[in-house]
């Protein structure tokens, strides 16, 4: 018994020190876990960080150029917007990359254009008139070095991370002749949040001719008048709204003929005053979901709520079909009448008609881009700054001037949208607009449109993993 205790005692004084030894080389495992774990994972999230920085860049970029009026005008307005450093997109790109930190750190940012078939370009004024149908921003985050921790045990002190971001703005005009496809064919864009006024397609500005060209979408007046007359372009063309309906009267009488019957100076149905640029709408059918209506336009008729909210009616290009429907059994003009209230409602937070609003958002449109400004009803509460955005800037469908019944309800064919900044209300309740945007439907608004919420959408393009 003796003996094998002797002999065990040997044994266990063989094995001091092993103890050690696995917890050396387990430290090292430890260690490589922790640099996988911590490491890589910081590393990951500073990649998310870089992808949104590069995504909400390249978004700023794209939605100033569809507020902007570039793709409704020539190439020589172009500069000004995305025409180098100092193009205002350029800028907004590089103010919102400067404005997200990678793992603390401020970033940098190259901005780049194209209209998808071209190389990218830094400054849009040099790419075809192609960029006006399909212009693409492509924003690249600059490579930041991220610290490392424990995989300095490496030898790696540090890694760097950068992204890619491409979003587009669409707007089909006059594809055709701008060779987008060999073909010209592109997508429609069919807009599910627009206002029930339907205009027809008709430039006050510009002797009544053509706001957009039934066949190809091309728009008739391209070009920026910042004097508000019309005369150099449609995009700053200020006119006023009024709706085509005999007063006084619960119901819309609309006069018979179509639209050009009544010139822009006549004294008709609501007129006071005449205005020298007046574009003459009917009330659309409101018949589907109204969405975002503010509670002061919560008792009003399903008119009134989709001016204050959305009318969520997919007008449809190009067809002659229910959903594009002229309803007379609504007469929304006159200071107290449907219109002056919803607007009154969306743009001050009014629960009747004010005439003339008060702290409704301005566009100053004496220069070009349009700078959007918040008043002080803006839910913001920032007056006086700048907005990409603004409750103001609403989507108008416009049909082909056909004759439309006297009373009742008419289907109409869609050939565009207008896009417009509500200014204020005139003394007789009617809009008062300046033109930011056309949108035609395209030479082929047969095809499977492209359902969105502006007549000059915005989207993101997933860049490849």
């Amino acid at each position: 018994m003796k003996v094998a205790n002797k002999f065990r005692r040997t044994d266990r004084n063989d094995e001091r020190g092993v103890t050690m030894v696995l917890v050396a080389v387990a430290m090292v495992a430890i260690i490589a876990m922790a640099a996988m774990s911590i490491d890589l994972v910081t590393l990951y999230l500073a990649r998310e960080e870089a992808q949104r920085a590069a995504d909400a860049s390249a978004l700023a970029a794209a939605r100033l150029i569809s507020v902007s009026g570039v793709t409704s005008t020539g190439s020589g307005f172009w500069s000004s917007m995305c025409g180098g450093l100092t193009g205002w997109a350029t800028q907004a790109a590089l103010a919102v990359s400067f404005q997200n930190t990678i793992g603390g750190q401020q970033t940098n940012a190259t901005v780049t254009y194209s209209n998808g078939t071209t190389s990218g370009a830094s400054d849009c004024s040099t790419l075809l008139p192609a960029f006006a149908v399909n212009p693409m921003v492509t924003v690249q985050v600059t490579p930041v070095s991220i610290p490392s921790f424990f995989s300095r045990i490496w030898g790696s002190t540090s890694n760097s991370v950068s992204a890619t971001a491409t979003a587009e703005v669409f707007n089909p005009s006059n594809s055709a002749n701008n060779g987008v496809l060999p073909n010209g064919f592109v997508t429609p864009v069919y807009p599910k949040c627009v206002k029930p006024w339907i205009v027809p397609n008709l430039d006050p500005g510009n002797g009544n001719s053509p706001l957009v060209n039934p066949a190809s979408g091309q728009i008739g007046n391209a070009g920026v008048s910042t004097n508000g007359t019309g005369a150099s372009g449609i995009v700053g063309e200020q006119m006023t709204l009024a709706a085509d309906c005999q007063q006084p009267g619960a119901t819309c009488v609309f006069l018979p003929g179509p639209p050009t019957h009544n010139p822009p100076t006549a004294t008709v149905g609501n007129a006071g005053t005449p205005f020298s640029n007046r574009l003459e709408y009917v009330p659309g059918s409101v018949i589907s979901p109204i969405a975002a209506i503010p509670s002061c336009a919560s008792a009003g008729t399903n008119y009134e709520k989709a001016v204050a909210g959305c009318d969520q009616t997919v007008y449809e290009c190009g067809q002659a079909v229910a959903v594009n429907t002229v309803d007379l059994s609504e007469n929304p003009g006159g200071p107290n009448g449907d219109t002056a209230a919803g607007l009154s409602c969306v743009l001050t937070n009014s629960p009747g008609p004010t005439i003339p609003l008060d702290g409704q958002d301005s566009l100053i449109s004496t220069t070009f881009p349009f700078v959007a400004v918040a008043g002080t009803a803006n839910p913001l509460n920032i007056p006086r700054s700048p907005l990409v955005n603004s409750n103001s800037i609403m989507s108008l469908p416009i049909y082909n001037n056909a004759t439309l019944n006297t009373t009742g309800t008419t289907n109409v064919i869609i050939v565009g949208f207008l896009q417009v900044f509500v200014n204020d209300l005139s003394p007789n309740g009617d809009p008062e607009v300046t033109v930011i945007n056309v949108a035609g439907c395209g030479n082929n608004a047969t095809n499977t449109p492209l359902t969105t919420n502006s007549p000059v959408p915005v989207r993101l393009i997933t860049p490849p993993q």
